[in-house]
């Protein structure tokens, strides 16, 4: 490979890299975790020219990567983050009651956008497995237990929108926060077992701000992102968010993130 199609190869690889590292912490349920795998994919990727010319002949270079990290994390025997704290404790028991490789799969679909052709490209498996491998994590999410959803969104509309999928999934929302005061009272007058919150606010105050004052009184909350800002989250800064949609989101995005962070990271109130 010459110097031109390596100087293009590391061009393609940096763009690609943010959503590598999204998809590894929401595999894993670690960031430490899926941070050492992906950096072990591009380990690989440097040490095999077979793999750089098939990273440089994808057409979405996503695919080569994401399918260089299934191959690192499959072989080293799938392998999820270490527990550090009750919730990740009771997140791993969830974890492992699954139908193997089908939340990969899901979160390949869902989240990433992957075609089930893609998917199968990436788990190199059938067309046709990939598509089942969705369905049945869907399955087994639906019978995830349901919990109470804070909104921090200053758009009307989109709001709307967020509330009505987390209500037709069963959640009940405590409400909509438009600015960082009201997402603090908003907590404070009941807590809720999921967040949904975007970055950028009413009043231009910080949503991530908000999320992390409200994580000072209740650090065992799950959050997701819904932002049209996603390179703001995902710097490499500790801590990163385990679940970051994108806007224009799709719902099914949203409906696969609140699942798993219910199934996955909720608190243990919401059993009672």
């Amino acid at each position: 490979m010459n110097t031109t199609d390596q100087a293009d190869l590391a061009q393609r690889v940096a763009e690609a890299l943010p959503y590598l590292r999204r998809h590894a912490r929401a595999l894993t349920g670690s960031q430490e975790t899926g941070d050492r795998y992906a950096a072990a994919a591009l380990e690989a990727i440097l040490a095999e020219e077979s793999l750089q010319e098939e990273l440089q002949r994808e057409s979405d270079p996503r695919i080569g990567l994401f399918r260089v990290f299934h191959s690192v994390w499959a072989s080293a025997g799938a392998p999820v983050g270490v527990p550090d704290s009750p919730l990740s404790e009771r997140a791993q028991r969830r974890l492992s009651a699954l139908t193997p490789r089908s939340r990969e799969a899901l979160l390949l679909h869902s989240i990433e956008g992957f075609t089930p052709e893609e998917i199968g490209r990436v788990m190199e498996v059938e067309p046709d497995h990939a598509r089942e491998l969705v369905q049945i994590a869907r399955s087994e999410m639906k019978k995830a237990v349901s919990g109470k959803v804070m909104v921090i969104e200053d758009e009307p509309v989109i709001a709307m929108d967020i509330c009505a999928i987390v209500e037709e999934m069963g959640h009940a929302v405590t409400g909509v926060a438009r600015t960082h005061a009201q997402a603090l009272d908003l907590a404070g007058r009941e807590k809720p077992d999921l967040i949904l919150a975007d970055i950028q606010l009413a009043d231009n105050s910080s949503g991530i701000d908000a999320v992390n004052d409200i994580l000072a009184q209740f650090d065992d909350l799950p959050v997701i992102f819904i932002t049209a800002f996603p390179e703001r989250l995902l710097t490499g800064a500790r801590p990163e968010p385990a679940f970051l949609i994108s806007k224009p989101y799709q719902e099914d995005q949203v409906r696969s993130a609140v699942s798993q962070a219910m199934f996955f990271s909720s608190t243990e109130t919401l059993f009672s």
